[in-house]
């Protein structure tokens, strides 16, 4: 078991991905682009120390127990109030202090070949960060074929019923993680509606449609275009489900890169995305020296939704013991 946390590579001859058993986290990601010219598309550093210094707001991790917010960090399960730790007041965020994305996952498989996959395991303890049972926990990051990576992600309750949300929380910029912001990219988002927020960010209950509004990205456009409408950017819970299906995953998004004509479309079992267009990084040095600022990486975090043990009308994540809770995530890059 790999107590030290060490960085790993994946790479099947086109795609090279660098992932740490610290918080399952991916530090880089090289792809090419539209000249076969390689260039890595995530925010990070160059070594684990950062990561583990808490330089980085969420870079390229797993986050859980519960991803995103819950609201005043409390919630009532089978009678039970459980408090949270307030690690982003006044709610719990990304299961709190020390969660999944601060811990050291145990390095269960890998694998090298046409097909490299590394699997990491992580055993949470009841009470850990407030939350009830223990429940065991794995991730496995695979390079399905030459542009495409998947990653599976299970947990199963060993003891109690739970709420379980993971999320991988990686910052994309398909021009290269040194080359500025990323508002020229265009996006489509297979959502017509959303979980609009209050003045905490927490998502009020209601489900909005989009149409007309800054928040529709129902056919391709600039992520630049009407971000300065929205407050800080955005950041918001997008309710999927409008798009075609493959390998039973429906499709969520597809960001691309005019300068490099690199795209990224991203297929998932989740019922939500959380669109963040990284409002609060401000000069985080990383990879090579680069200084990442506002707007430097967005994110598609792929979720339930968020505060979905507070509102009993939005998709129940809460998972009973010796049942699984199954997230997949398709990551395919392209040229066009």
């Amino acid at each position: 078991m790999a107590d030290q946390p060490q960085i790993y590579e994946l790479n099947n001859g086109t795609v090279v991905v660098k992932i740490t058993n610290y918080g399952c986290t991916i530090t880089s990601l090289s792809v090419p682009d539209k000249n076969g010219k390689l260039a890595d598309v995530v925010l990070g550093f160059d070594t684990v120390e950062p990561y583990v210094k808490g330089a980085a707001p969420y870079f390229g991790c797993i986050v859980g127990r519960v991803a995103n917010r819950i609201k005043n960090g409390k919630f009532t399960l089978n009678g039970t109030e459980y408090t949270l730790p307030i690690n982003k007041p006044p709610n719990s965020l990304h299961g709190g202090f020390k969660g999944f994305d601060k811990r050291i996952w145990e390095v269960a498989e890998y694998k090298k070949g046409d097909k490299p996959s590394i699997t990491f395991k992580y055993r949470s303890s009841d009470g850990e960060e407030g939350y009830p049972g223990d429940v065991s926990v794995t991730a496995t990051y695979t390079l399905t074929s030459t542009m495409t990576m998947k990653l599976d992600m299970e947990a199963v309750p060993e003891t109690k019923a739970t709420p379980i949300n993971l999320a991988q929380h990686t910052y994309w910029n398909l021009a290269g993680h040194n080359s500025g912001n990323i508002l020229d990219h265009t996006i489509q988002i297979w959502a017509s509606e959303m979980t609009p927020v209050d003045e905490n960010t927490v998502p009020t209950g209601e489900i909005k449609p989009i149409k007309g509004t800054p928040f529709d990205f129902t056919a391709e456009k600039k992520v630049g275009l009407q971000v300065h409408e929205v407050g800080l950017g955005y950041d918001h819970n997008y309710v999927l489900g409008s798009g075609e299906e493959k390998l039973g995953l429906k499709r969520a998004a597809k960001l691309k890169d005019p300068s490099s004509s690199r795209v990224l479309s991203l297929w998932t079992n989740a019922p939500g995305m959380q669109f963040y267009t990284g409002n609060h990084v401000n000069g985080v040095v990383g990879k090579g020296g680069a200084v990442y600022n506002k707007h430097a990486g967005l994110c598609l975090e792929t979720q339930g939704f968020p505060n979905a043990i507070n509102q009993p009308n939005f998709p129940s994540v809460v998972v009973q013991p010796g049942s699984k809770y199954q997230h997949t995530m398709l990551f395919e890059f392209s040229v066009e």
